[in-house]
């Protein structure tokens, strides 16, 4: 069905369904009498709901994703978690390390799709006409889909065989068609729908066959599509973990406070995308223009962000408890129930005292333990706890009593001195009154991530040595 998952059962009677759903357009335009805006509108509402769908069956794949390479997805430290969540008893766990593709694919359509769809909508400037026959066809698309989802999907277990990556290919491919045949359209006009319906149909057609079919012809399609696009491998094996045998000797739970603060330091990698860019400078440009609504609406999605991006990094390391198990220690999820990581105390992994700044606010520790088999980078981090001297002492961790860098006022003193001065150039802007405030806005727009450099690395310098 996918590249690099087993072959599927044969599917049930939602097969023949889903690709009789694809011919729906077809009937539309022969029977029905739809143009070439009619169509469009058909496929981009099928795209979209595909892409949602898509995303839902991501969750629940069972199989692990290897990276993409050169491209970090949202939450990206969601992708170190094992363990699922059930959302209905007999329905299957849905996979925190999932949500990364799934964001991605929703920002890609955030981005790439919705605002130049958008822009084409108020360009042509044409109302929309729904008739009974235009939403039979829509209904009989989604239906179909929704169908396979818990007919095949569900019902015949295909979680079990695919990876996240794999399932959200599909409405990957889905979305660069229905763009490039929007923008044909779009220059070619109306003599060229019919074209278009076959190409489209066709293709969707070739997809449908290529995952639904064990055959010989959904096989030959299936190696055909794999030729065409890339080699990568997209799935490998169930990331989890088994719990040693052993039972627990011994548990420190983490600090909840200082992962908080820690996951401040993760807020910023929020912004640091396509999407957190764009949110920003239109925030900023609707301060610029004092339109209260836009700025109700840029502040809102920020917070947004920045709730997410913490309840992020609080799933990754507030909800773990520690345990010595025999010779191993485990980091073990409370809330999904499963093991995150295990590596043997008496072996060459190396513990050393991380220097966090939670930690020094608040009389925490933290352990960072690298040589770790079981972790992806093969470095996990232990921690924070309340008392890291106990922790130690508790489940016989062999660390050395390394002392922390000492506190340092004239560092701090100097630090601070430094963000002063260059703090002090944007918000001169701000209150002078040789310079609008659009203007000051537009100044900070470009050169403000130039001041947030030093200003940051130096406000790093003042909270290492309170």
């Amino acid at each position: 069905m996918y590249a690099g998952a087993s072959t599927p059962p044969s599917r049930s009677l939602t097969n023949p369904v889903l690709i009789g759903a694809n011919l729906v357009p077809l009937v539309g335009v022969v029977a029905w009498g739809w143009d070439l805006w009619a169509l469009l509108v058909v496929y981009w509402i099928e795209a979209f709901s595909t892409v949602l769908l898509g995303v839902i069956k991501a969750l629940f794949a069972e199989r692990g994703s290897p990276d993409i390479v050169g491209q970090i997805e949202p939450l990206h430290e969601l992708r170190e978690k094992r363990g699922g969540w059930h959302p209905r008893p007999r329905w299957p766990p849905i996979y925190p390390r999932n949500i990364p593709f799934g964001l991605s694919m929703l920002g890609t359509w955030a981005l790439s799709v919705i605002p130049p769809s958008a822009l084409y909508w108020l360009s042509v400037d044409r109302p929309a006409v729904l008739s009974a026959n235009f939403l039979l066809g829509i209904g009989a698309l989604v239906f179909a889909h929704g169908a396979e989802f818990f007919g095949d999907y569900l019902g015949q277990q295909e979680y079990t065989d695919v990876s996240a990556r794999e399932i959200l290919r599909t409405p990957g491919q889905l979305t660069l068609i229905v763009m490039l045949l929007a923008m044909l359209g779009a220059a070619g006009g109306q003599e060229t729908g019919f074209a278009l319906l076959v190409g489209f149909v066709g293709a969707k057609t070739i997809l449908a066959i290529s995952q639904g079919t064990t055959g010989r012809l959904g096989t030959a399609i299936h190696r055909l599509i794999e030729r065409l696009g890339d080699d990568d491998d997209l799935s490998r094996p169930q990331p989890e973990l088994d719990l040693p045998t052993e039972s627990v000797q011994a548990r420190v739970t983490v600090s909840p406070k200082s992962v908080l603060l820690g996951g401040l330091s993760a807020v910023g990698l929020g912004f640091a995308n396509r999407v957190g860019i764009l949110v920003v400078f239109g925030f900023i440009a609707a301060v610029g223009v004092g339109n209260i609504v836009w700025i109700a609406v840029g502040l809102g999605v920020i917070l947004l962000i920045v709730a997410v991006r913490l309840l992020s990094y609080y799933l990754r390391y507030g909800t773990i408890e520690y345990q010595r198990r025999g010779d191993m220690l485990v980091a073990y999820d409370t809330l999904l129930e499963a093991p995150q990581w295990v590596v043997p105390v008496r072996s060459g992994a190396k513990f050393s005292i991380q220097n966090a700044i939670p930690d020094r606010i608040f009389g925490t520790g933290t352990l960072i333990i690298s040589g770790v088999d079981t972790a992806a980078s093969n470095e996990v981090q232990f921690g924070p706890v309340t008392d890291l001297d106990g922790a130690i002492e508790t489940l016989d961790l062999p660390v050395r009593r390394e002392e922390r860098p000492a506190r340092d006022p004239a560092v701090i003193a100097a630090s601070v001195g430094l963000i002063l001065c260059f703090g002090a150039i944007p918000i001169g802007l701000l209150f002078t009154s040789k310079v609008s405030q659009t203007e000051a806005l537009g100044i900070l727009a470009v050169f403000g991530p130039f001041f947030l450099i030093p200003i940051g690395a130096l406000l790093w310098a003042a909270l290492s040595r309170i």
